[in-house]
């Protein structure tokens, strides 16, 4: 019993989408920081290459804050120079920056999604824990990351000694041209070494996304015990629903009667309203020592249906709210009342007969106990 236990407990199923919504509120989505360096430094690399020009106005710019004396000597104050370098600091802004935030969001995006949480940044203490922080260290996933960056390493040191040493007559002359000829020499070259590396980092990137993706739903894995609760939270437990589904077939079998009791109409003495949204059929012949009888009964529609038949077959009513309820409430189909509404009825029916003899009669108050009046809902507030 013990080891079922164990093993119920054992996080082995895939998370449910549940789970995973509830771990994107909390700030958990999927991400991997190789993919992020891979794809900014392809768009950096990219839009560089598409804007040379600013290589040689930062040069020019940079140059002449070395310059001493051309301000004075041109009319033009020393703040000028500063200005030039914060238009450019501002172009590389717009052309660089921008771009490459644009670039880092699509990257989230397509990985694991947008996603805005305040849980993410609440205080937790667990984050400065230094326990558990050697226990990340010391982790698979620490190894992980270990792993990686000795790839890293390893891979970019060799591709960049190959490129380089093939490049390497051309750039032991690099020293000797001035240093305009000396940015040309290494841009012959920079074109061959930034494909290299890029083709590494998306190599690395791919693996750590794959890791990233496995880690992270490894990480919200559930045991068997995990979606019986959240089964359990999310449509209830098995006990209540069986008593909700036996409530319905109950509402619907008494529906059921209530329609096909309106056939038996036809036997009614009289019928009792609410005016319109109760309804009780009686049945009682003078004389006879047996209680009346509940012919039909219904609310609602079935109400409706029962007031309008009754008015075709001529069978004598009265509206009193509080009794018709109280019978709807208290009796079945095929029942008699219940003798602490005997008084009431009679009151009721005699009402009811002295009008179809065409007597003109006051019409009566009916008053009853306070346990059997009853609000629409069948609630008593006593």
């Amino acid at each position: 019993m013990a080891e079922d236990k164990d093993e119920s407990q054992e996080k082995t199923q895939d998370p449910t989408q549940r789970r995973l919504d509830k771990a994107r509120e909390e700030g958990k989505v999927l991400s991997s920081k190789e993919i992020f360096v891979f794809t900014s430094l392809f768009a950096g690399i990219l839009i560089f290459s598409m804007t040379k020009y600013f290589i040689e106005d930062f040069l020019k710019i940079f140059r002449s804050l070395f310059v001493f004396g051309k301000e004075l000597n041109s009319g033009k104050a020393l703040i000028f120079s500063f200005s030039e370098v914060i238009k450019l600091i501002f172009k590389v802004f717009l052309v660089f920056a921008i771009p490459l935030l644009i670039v880092s969001i699509v990257t989230q995006f397509l990985v694991g999604g947008i996603n805005f949480s305040l849980q993410a940044i609440y205080w937790k203490f667990e984050k400065i824990n230094p326990i558990k922080g050697l226990k990340r260290i010391f982790s698979m996933k620490g190894l992980v990351e270990l792993i990686k960056a000795i790839l890293k390493v390893v891979l970019l040191g060799v591709i960049s000694y190959y490129v380089i040493f093939y490049y390497l007559p051309d750039l032991v002359n690099i020293t000797s041209a001035n240093l305009f000829s000396a940015i040309n020499r290494i841009s012959s070259f920079f074109p061959a070494i930034a494909i290299a590396l890029l083709v590494v980092l998306a190599f690395i990137g791919i693996i750590d996304l794959i890791w990233q993706k496995y880690d992270f739903l490894k990480s919200l894995r559930m045991s068997h015990q995990d979606i019986k609760d959240e089964y359990k939270d999310t449509d209830g437990q098995p006990e209540v629903k069986q008593k909700i589904r036996k409530l319905q077939a109950e509402a619907a079998n008494k529906s059921r009667k209530e329609n096909s009791a309106i056939d038996n109409l036809g036997e009614a003495t009289a019928i009792i309203t609410n005016p319109t949204h109760f309804a009780v059929a009686l049945k009682y012949e003078v004389g006879e020592a047996s209680a009346p009888i509940v012919i039909c009964k219904g609310k609602g529609k079935i109400a409706e249906k029962i007031i309008e038949k009754g008015k075709k077959l001529n069978i004598g009513t009265m509206q009193s709210p509080k009794l018709a309820r109280a019978i709807y409430f208290t009796s079945e189909i095929g029942d008699e009342i219940m003798n602490q509404l005997y008084s009431a009825v009679a009151m009721a029916l005699a009402y009811i007969f002295k009008v179809d003899k065409g007597e003109e009669v006051e019409k009566p108050e009916i008053e009853l106990p306070s346990e059997l009046v009853f609000d629409e809902f069948g609630r008593n507030n006593v």
